[in-house]
């Protein structure tokens, strides 16, 4: 492969921060991984020049592609909102190219994710296609006409923050009802805690999962029993894909895609949940019977789509 078809990708979640050397055809010839260094968002941008460093000696003329959580420009230059980190309208395309030398590419990870998915994964040959990552929250993608879709300002595909419940659970965001506080992570765990809370007998798995502290319990422990085959803790995901298929009937309803990947760590270990939401969807699409349903796909990338999409990213044209 010569060095002047790479593109490094590089993913900052949370968590961890990963980067790898990937193809034209999205495989990655090799990764790296450190922890995210706190809110330190300094650190975090050493940590992504010391990573690329290391992957650019096989590619010195390799572009740089960055998808990170967060609300960046539609030019990919600047992060203007980082929920993990304290960027707030910060140049990091700027200082990243600086420090580098290189030509990089600013992402949201969720744009990133779904864009890999639509070209190497679960979407590959659908131009018009939305991918949803649930994890503790609910992010999104736009695909149409084979183009990534940003909106106006560069913050389109936020779809856990439409509102399905007027006056409903509060949000991170500031507002209530959104339709995360009912299909994720978050919400599996906040139910499952007051389940366990309530001393019901139905509940005795998840209070001794935790020795009785249902403080303790978590969206992945309430997923895992779910498909241990837990009675209460399949009602609580069924009850979470009922609402995830009213949410994909009202983005299919604005949008008209042909298919709809769900990924992220909820959407990779709960079939259930996207069984019940796909069942629950086509009950609520407008117009079912007179029209197509979009297929519904499980993402095929895995924790590798957010730096292959970032690498993809990097190789096309500013604009």
């Amino acid at each position: 492969m010569p060095a002047e078809e790479l593109a490094i990708g590089v993913d900052i979640g949370g968590t961890k921060i990963a980067a790898g050397l990937v193809t034209p055809e999205g495989k990655v010839l090799g990764r790296l991984r450190r922890s995210t260094p706190g809110h330190d968002a300094r650190a975090v941008e050493a940590t992504v020049v010391e990573l690329v460093t290391l992957l650019g000696a096989r590619a010195p003329r390799a572009a740089v592609g960055v998808g990170a959580a967060g609300w960046m420009d539609s030019t990919g230059s600047t992060v203007l909102f980082s929920p993990h980190l304290a960027w707030r309208n910060e140049p990091l395309r700027a200082r990243l190219e600086d420090a580098l030398g290189r030509s990089v590419m600013l992402s949201n990870d969720a744009d990133a994710a779904g864009w890999a998915e639509h070209r190497f994964g679960a979407a590959r040959g659908e131009n018009e296609m939305l991918c949803l990552t649930l994890g503790t929250g609910i992010g999104g993608a736009i695909v149409l006409g084979g183009k990534l879709q940003r909106g106006r300002f560069g913050v389109a595909g936020e779809f856990g923050h439409q509102t399905l419940v007027p006056g409903g659970h509060r949000c991170a965001c500031g507002n209530r009802g959104c339709w995360e506080q009912y299909a994720s992570g978050n919400a599996l765990g906040r139910e499952g805690r007051a389940l366990a809370g309530s001393n019901s007998p139905v509940a005795h798995a998840l209070r001794a999962e935790t020795n009785g502290d249902a403080s303790a319990v978590t969206g992945e422990m309430v997923t895992r029993l779910a498909e241990a085959g837990d009675p209460a803790c399949s009602d609580l995901v069924a009850e979470a894909g009922e609402w995830l298929g009213l949410g994909l009937a009202n983005l299919a309803a604005v949008l008209d895609p042909g298919i709809m990947v769900i990924g992220g760590g909820l959407g990779s270990a709960s079939p259930t949940l996207i069984e019940v939401g796909e069942a629950a969807y086509k009950k609520a699409l407008s117009g079912r019977g007179y029209r197509p349903f979009a297929k519904i796909a499980r993402a095929e990338l895995g924790p590798d789509a957010g730096l292959v999409g970032a690498a993809d990213l990097a190789r096309l044209p500013r604009g």
